[in-house]
């Protein structure tokens, strides 16, 4: 939605919603709820702890005098607050900023946490990718594993997700770091309270307590684990990865053998519909999912795959990793390969039309494609483009921008390790204030 239309719906569009809509865990609810405003007196310290935190991570390395004028808190409340963030390890001072200033330059303030870490762990139907964040969004840890999920019981599946996650906690430990936190993103319906995949069918899981099988194969001293949907916590992704602080509405659609999909308004993640599961299919073919004339059916990356090539060829091998085989493909349309080139138009003619009804429902400003869709940008979205263009009712009417995410094939997981450190941002009042040499956070800008 336009930022002036905020309320005008309350749908999103996820992947697959939730199996009891509304519930989100406890990490998550920060994200979900958006950006927190400066409390009163009596929620006072926890709440603008938070806002300075949450700030600095939108915003990047802030002088006091302009945290102060950002978020309406007094100059030595923000002085105080930021002297609290660095006894915690949160936040650091940084250099000096001479840009622009008369008299004394300011002492910049900026995210510390590099020895707080967050892993997302992200299960797809060929593969298993683990990828851990520090606090300020830098990637310290990145693993990823081929695997045929379909073929597997959940509870195989989940044990070689536990082995990936084991791997990526011991190589953060040698970092010196502490992961708060694991999250599991999983295509599908997710109950994220009781951590369950109620339903994923490009899996043929149902009920799966993917929380708690993920736990016991950890081990007890294992940081806590959460489970949340891909199409969300990619979203999420870019919208923290934005260029612009004045990006807060986007949707984001991603295509894998499944088609997902969910939409940001106002810098809130809001829960939504099956996008995947439009009755779009020109011809009508059966779904996973028991239905017929699915849009995933038509735009899904097995979809893009059967029109490409023969089932012979390599990349319809699960064994090989699904970047490897998109880069074949990739080649293969640089080029100019004739059959890769004439199944990428009709995908790019079938995602248009999809993404159009959502232009129409949602009217969002900005559209992110991900998943294999992002990996052929360049042979779709410029197509896509014209189409949404030539769709506009009045040449006066605000133009969407479709966009290819910069992220990669992981940005599912990194939308995931995001909101295992989203309990910190929520309430920075939880990690013990650490002795430091000196007390820089007293100085004020």
């Amino acid at each position: 939605m336009r930022p002036d239309q905020r309320g005008t719906t309350g749908t999103g569009a996820g992947t697959a919603g939730r199996a009891h809509a509304g519930t989100t865990s406890p990490a998550a609810s920060g994200i979900m709820a958006g950006y927190p405003e400066p409390a009163d007196k009596a929620s006072l310290r926890r709440t603008n702890l938070s806002v300075m935190l949450r700030h600095l991570r939108e915003n990047g390395a802030q002088s006091r005098t302009h945290l102060a004028g950002a978020t309406g808190l007094p100059k030595a409340t923000v002085s105080v607050l930021v002297a609290d963030l660095i006894q915690r390890g949160l936040v650091r001072e940084g250099e000096l900023d001479r840009a622009g200033t008369i008299g004394r330059p300011h002492r910049m303030v900026e995210l510390e946490g590099r020895w707080i870490c967050g892993i997302g762990a992200e299960i797809g139907p060929d593969h298993i990718t683990v990828l851990a964040l520090d606090l300020s969004g830098a990637i310290v840890h990145e693993d990823r594993r081929a695997l045929d999920v379909p073929a597997l019981t959940p509870q195989a599946a989940l044990r070689e997700v536990g082995d990936l996650v084991a791997d990526g906690l011991s190589a953060v430990a040698e970092r010196g770091m502490h992961a708060i936190g694991v999250t599991l993103v999983t295509q599908g319906s997710v109950d994220a309270t009781s951590g369950t995949v109620a339903v994923a069918t490009n899996f043929g899981w149902r009920g799966v307590q993917a929380a708690r099988e993920l736990r016991t194969r950890l081990g007890r001293d294992a940081p806590p684990v959460l489970v949340e949907n891909d199409a969300e916590s990619g979203a999420l992704a870019e919208y923290l990865a934005a260029p612009s602080a004045d990006v807060r509405e986007l949707v984001y659609v991603t295509g894998g053998i499944g088609v997902g999909g969910a939409s940001i308004s106002g810098g809130k993640l809001l829960r939504g519909s099956e996008i995947g599961h439009m009755k779009l299919d020109r011809l009508d073919r059966p779904c996973a999912c028991g239905r017929t004339g699915c849009w995933e059916v038509a735009v899904g990356l097995q979809a893009f795959l059967d029109a490409a090539a023969d089932p012979s060829d390599r990349v319809h091998d699960l064994s090989i990793d699904l970047a490897e085989r998109l880069g074949d493909l990739l080649g293969r349309a640089d080029a100019g390969e004739p059959r890769t080139l004439a199944a990428l138009a009709g995908i790019a003619d079938d995602l248009a039309l999809g993404l159009g009804i959502l232009v129409d429902v949602l009217n969002p400003p900005r559209i992110v494609l991900g998943g294999y869709f992002a990996v052929f940008g360049r042979y779709l979205v410029d197509a896509v483009q014209r189409v949404l263009d030539d769709r506009r009712i009045a040449p006066t009417a605000e133009r969407v921008v479709v966009t290819a995410s910069a992220l990669g094939l992981s940005n599912a997981a990194r939308g995931g390790a995001h909101l295992a450190l989203e309990g910190i941002f929520q309430d920075p009042s939880v990690v013990p204030v650490r002795p430091v040499a000196q007390d820089d956070g007293a100085r004020s800008a």
